[in-house]
C-alpha cells in the first residue's frame, strides 16, 4: 500500500448522500485504499476478489502497524525497496492470485453462496 492509499478525515457515517460519495472518491482517486476516519477500510481493485484481498491486506497491515508501534519504533523500509515491492506486489492481478485460496474456503464452507 505503499503511495497507494489515503486518508479520509471527513467521514461522518454511511455515504447516503451522492456528494459524501463524490468526496469519498476524490479521496481514493487512482488508490487501492482509503482509511475512512473513525470507521474502517475502503478497498477498490480491478475485480471483487482483488478489492477483498487489498481489504484483507490492508486490514492485517493496519494491525501490525499498531503492534509495531506500540513495541516501540518501528522499522522502516527505505523509499527504493517500498516502491520496488508495491511493482511486484500491487498489482490487481496478484491480489487476484492471492484470494483464491481463501474463496475456494468460503465457497466450500458455504456452498450457498453459490446457488
Amino acid at each position: 500500500f505503499y503511495e497507494d492509499h489515503a486518508l479520509y478525515d471527513s467521514y461522518t457515517g454511511v455515504a447516503v448522500d451522492t456528494e459524501e460519495g463524490r468526496r469519498i472518491a476524490s479521496a481514493l482517486g487512482t488508490r487501492k485504499a482509503l482509511v475512512l476516519r473513525n470507521h474502517g477500510l475502503l478497498t477498490v481493485g480491478d475485480s471483487v476478489d482483488a478489492a477483498a484481498w487489498w481489504f484483507l491486506s490492508m486490514e492485517r497491515s493496519s494491525q501490525v502497524q499498531l503492534t509495531a508501534r506500540a513495541a516501540g519504533r518501528p522499522l522502516l523500509i527505505d523509499h527504493k525497496q517500498a516502491v520496488a515491492t508495491r511493482e511486484q506486489l500491487g498489482g490487481d492481478l496478484v491480489a487476484w492470485i492471492n484470494y483464491q485460496p481463501l474463496w475456494q474456503d468460503i465457497s466450500r464452507g458455504e456452498p450457498d453462496l453459490l446457488s
